[in-house]
C-alpha cells in the first residue's frame, strides 16, 4: 500500500514508505490515509499521531506517472486526505526530513505541527506542470505563512530550505537530522501526558480563529464539556498536590 501504521507509547505513527519513488503517493495511498486515521481517532491508547517519511525523505507529492491516467472521481483524493488529516481529533505532528514536495506539503501543512531536520527541502510545485493547486490546500497554506509567502512558494515552485520554511512559519522547529525521531518521540510523550481535552479545544478553536469564523458558542460549549470532564478538578488536584495528572477524557466531542 505505500503507508505503514504502528501504535505504541500513546503515539500512532503514519510511515509515508515508498522510497524508491521518494515516498511519492498514489491514489491508492491517497485514499488509505483517511481510513487510517480513522482506525487511530477510534483508539482511545492513542494520543499523538506523527506523520513522516521512510528512507530520508517526507513526501515528493502525487506520483506524476498517475496524473495522465487519473480520473475525475480521483482528482480530489489529495483534498480528502488532507482535509482527514486536518480534522483529526488528536495532536497531529509531521517528522520532516529530506523532501517535502507538493502533495507532501499539502500533508505536512495539515498537520498541527512540523518539526523539521536541518536538510529538509520544502516546495509547491504545481507551477512546474500546469496544474491548479487544490483550493484548500492553498488556503491552508495561505493561511499558515501568509499571502506573501504563499505565492512565493506557489509561483515559483522553488525549494526553499529549513531556515526559510521556519522563517516563514511553514515549520515549528528545525533538528539536527540525526536527532529527529528523538525530538519528536520527547515531545509527543509530552502531548501525550497533556489533556487530551484541552488540545482538542484548542485545537477547533485556533483553527476557527485562522479560518475567521465565529468562536463563541465553540467556547462555551467546551467550557461546559471541560467542567463535566473531571479533567480540570484532575488537574487542580494534581497541582496542589504536587503529581502527575491522570487526565480521563478521550472521546472527541460529537
Amino acid at each position: 500500500m505505500g503507508l505503514r501504521c504502528t501504535t505504541g507509547g500513546g503515539t500512532g505513527t503514519i510511515t509515508i514508505d515508498r522510497p524508491e519513488k521518494r515516498n511519492a503517493m498514489t491514489a491508492d495511498m491517497w485514499r488509505a490515509v483517511p481510513v487510517l486515521l480513522d482506525r487511530l481517532a477510534a483508539d482511545t491508547g492513542v494520543r499523538v499521531v506523527v506523520l513522516t517519511g521512510a528512507g530520508g525523505t517526507f513526501c515528493a507529492g502525487a506520483d506524476i506517472g498517475e496524473l495522465a491516467s487519473i480520473d475525475r472521481s480521483d482528482a480530489g483524493l489529495s483534498t480528502l486526505a488532507e482535509e482527514a488529516l486536518a480534522a483529526f481529533p488528536k495532536p497531529t505532528i509531521a517528522a520532516i526530513d529530506g523532501f517535502c514536495v507538493g502533495g507532501g506539503c499539502q500533508l505536512a501543512a495539515a498537520c498541527d505541527l512540523r518539526f523539521a531536520t536541518e536538510r529538509a527541502r520544502f516546495g509547491i510545485t504545481p507551477a512546474k506542470l500546469g496544474i491548479v493547486y487544490p483550493a484548500p490546500a492553498t488556503a491552508r497554506i495561505t493561511r499558515l505563512v501568509g499571502p506573501s509567502a504563499a505565492k512565493y512558494l506557489l509561483y515559483s515552485s522553488d525549494l526553499v530550505d529549513a531556515p526559510h520554511a521556519l522563517r516563514v512559519g511553514l515549520v515549528d522547529e528545525i533538528v539536527p537530522a540525526d536527532g529527529l525521531a528523538a525530538r519528536v518521540e520527547a515531545f509527543a510523550a509530552t502531548l501525550a501526558s497533556r489533556s487530551l481535552l484541552t488540545q482538542r479545544a484548542t485545537k477547533e478553536i485556533v483553527d476557527a480563529v485562522a479560518a475567521g469564523a465565529p468562536i463563541g458558542d465553540l467556547a462555551t460549549a467546551w467550557l461546559d464539556e471541560a467542567a463535566a470532564s473531571g479533567d480540570t478538578a484532575e488537574g487542580v488536584a494534581a497541582f496542589l498536590e504536587r503529581r502527575a495528572p491522570k487526565f480521563t477524557w478521550t472521546a472527541p466531542r460529537g
